[in-house]
């Protein structure tokens, strides 16, 4: 038996959010705002918290400075119940960090540090350990600087070899994130960035050729996040539409981490595709009435009764 459930690899930052900002003060001068809050977010990180909430065993690797933001992340892991074993720790550069100034209509402008993300590296003495889970998570491609230069498709494909069921995501494309792409993709189960970052990574914009464009480069299924218009799922014989919660938003910051999150719990738990999409859109829905990554989201009792009932759009 896996000594996990799940292992989420990748980006790890701190965020600082503050709500409501229209604008920034002139020279310097204070406006005031209703909330500010710190809390553990990144592709990896969203995902990993959202899936430990749920119940599922959970575990993440990450790289983090030596300083008080790290000991902020770790000490909310572990009361989260997430193993932080693979955890590492650097001293060439401090834990990234975000500062989020959030809309009144839940838009989140973002000053971002990169910092010890940048740092990660999995050496292949590890993989074993980290594969050591039935599914593996990998997020944040594109700002992890050691892992992006062949190390996540090695990953991937250990990880494929040794039987787990890998899903995948991204963040802050551009163009040369096709070419750090092309190489993992063939390992992957499950490629769920946004609907808005396949589209400017493949040049398409109707899903359904994007789909055929990732499809036809190795990814097994690919789902496709999309904020209020749902999400969209493709493989080489499916086709679906899951409609998104219908909430009153405060805060989109995490919400397509969070998706995965729930996605993959509900995988862990036996549910079918279908049913751990819709999961993965609840938990999306009740991350967006909160403030940061991992907020609205209590536990698996909680977010069943939201799925049964909050209406959908």
């Amino acid at each position: 038996m896996s000594q996990f459930d799940a292992v989420f690899v990748g980006l790890t930052i701190l965020d600082v959010a503050g709500r409501p900002v229209s604008g920034l003060p002139e020279g310097g001068g204070v406006h005031f705002i209703d909330e500010i809050r710190l809390n553990p977010a990144g592709t990896a990180s969203g995902a990993a918290m959202n899936a430990a909430k749920l119940g599922i065993r959970t575990a993440t690797a990450a790289c983090l400075g030596e300083d008080e933001k790290a000991d902020f992340i770790l000490a909310t892991y572990r009361k989260l119940g997430i193993d932080c074993s693979l955890v590492q720790r650097t001293t060439a550069a401090s834990t990234s960090a975000t500062i989020l100034t959030i809309r009144p209509d839940g838009e989140r402008p973002a000053l971002h540090y990169r910092g010890a993300s940048d740092h990660l590296f999995i050496d292949e003495r590890d993989f074993d350990a980290v594969c050591n889970a039935r599914f593996l998570h990998h997020g944040g491609t594109g700002l992890l600087a050691k892992m992006d230069q062949g190390q996540s498709a090695r990953l991937l494909r250990h990880a494929k070899a040794k039987g787990l069921t890998t899903s995948f995501d991204l963040i802050a494309p551009n163009a040369e994130t096709l070419s750090l792409l092309t190489p993992l993709l063939p390992d992957v189960d499950y490629f769920m960035p946004s609907l808005e970052e396949a589209a400017f990574i493949s040049g398409l914009t109707q899903p359904t050729d994007i789909a055929a464009f990732f499809l036809d480069r190795g990814v097994s299924t690919c789902i496709f996040k999309a904020g209020a218009a749902g999400s969209y799922v493709f493989s080489e014989d499916i086709t679906l539409h899951i409609p998104a919660y219908r909430v009153a938003v405060s805060d989109t910051t995490g919400c397509g981490d969070s998706y995965c999150g729930g996605f993959i719990a509900g995988l862990a738990k036996g549910w079918d595709l279908e049913q751990a999409c819709q999961l993965g859109s609840a938990v999306s829905g009740l991350v967006a009435t909160g403030l940061g990554s991992d907020a609205g989201v209590i536990d698996w009792e909680h977010t069943q009764r939201f799925m049964a009932e909050a209406p959908t759009y």
